[in-house]
């Protein structure tokens, strides 16, 4: 059993390695199933084999310690020094290898649940989110509150609350599933979406906006001008960049594409039925749904609504719309 758990745990150290270093692609929901599963064998082989056998060698050991009393003292022998107190707890412990594995099993599976049906942390990696979120915001996600899905197949099992305009989604990104991306839902299944000259109108009707004082963004250096616009009940902050033109340049294909009109004012979309179209709140440095489409309802992450920590500002930990 040594042998076979360290070449278990030298797999795993050489994924999470290999990961790290940028020479594959990892799926930390699949490493965290897996390790719970093997885990959890080494956990049952444990509390009902490996510690069975274990107490019964301590057993043993004491009743031959009994044997051996007795035996001294029919020869006359009455003080006897025979403390197995050291003996019994070498044979009581856990051997590294169960350690190492069945040992853990307690906390992975508290991370595992937590993380795959409760909440799950997501670091904010670019800018697209400005000023809602900044780069380096470490961040809630309730897994819960659009249904529950099974880990690793996403799989919904039960019925949430549906997304609804102004949420901030978490989710996979439809060319590349195995990256998660975070956004805003602008539109829902069924409406017509626009976005031309950096005006929304969601069904024919424009999203009145509210000019703000300008926001400096510290990355950039530079002032950009700053709104506040009301998607839904959500009151929420945008950035617009006036160096930056209206039209979309280099759109992918994507499914759903006929359903897109592109013109040098900007994109006018259709939103099917399932899926979701996504902006970021930095409006004219975000890569979204006018890009490379719609958000399927399978690719559904969950909602983000909390940022715990930011270590370059601590002001940044609350809520947000």
């Amino acid at each position: 059993m040594q042998i076979l758990t360290s070449f278990i745990l030298a797999a795993f150290v050489g994924y999470a390695g290999a990961w790290y270093l940028g020479m594959l692609e990892g799926n930390f929901a699949l490493l965290l199933f897996l390790a719970t599963v093997v885990t959890g064998v080494y956990w049952l082989a444990e509390r009902f084999y490996f510690l069975p056998q274990r107490q019964k060698a301590v057993a043993l050991l004491e009743a031959d310690a009994i044997k051996r009393r007795e035996a001294l003292v029919k020869q006359g022998i009455s003080q006897v020094d025979m403390n197995i107190t050291e003996a019994r707890s070498r044979l009581l412990a856990q051997p590294w290898w169960l350690d190492w594995t069945a040992g853990l099993f307690p906390v992975i599976i508290a991370v595992f649940f937590l993380r795959s049906f409760l909440f799950e942390p997501f670091k904010i990696p670019s800018g697209s989110m400005i000023p809602t979120l900044t780069v380096g915001d470490l961040i809630l996600v309730n897994k819960f509150h659009y249904g529950v899905r099974l880990p690793v197949l996403n799989t919904k099992i039960s019925e949430g609350t549906p997304p609804q305009r102004g949420d901030v989604m978490v989710f996979r990104y439809p060319p590349k599933p195995s990256l998660d991306y975070i956004k805003r839902v602008v539109g829902v299944p069924g409406d017509e979406v626009a976005y031309l000259n950096k005006r929304l109108t969601i069904n024919g009707q424009v999203i009145q906006t509210v000019a703000l004082p300008e926001y400096f963004d510290e990355d950039a250096m530079r002032y950009f001008k700053q709104f506040e616009e009301t998607l839904g009940e959500q009151k929420h902050r945008l950035l617009n960049d006036d160096d930056r033109p209206a039209f979309i340049p280099g759109a992918d294909d994507f499914a759903f594409k006929q359903n897109c009109r592109y013109s040098v004012e900007g994109v006018v979309c259709k939103v099917p039925a399932g899926h979701y179209f996504m902006m970021g709140d930095n409006r004219d440095n975000s890569l979204d749904s006018r890009y490379w489409g719609f958000v399927p309802d399978k690719n559904i992450v969950g909602k983000a609504f909390f940022v715990w920590m930011n270590f370059s500002s601590l002001k940044r930990i609350g809520s947000f719309n």
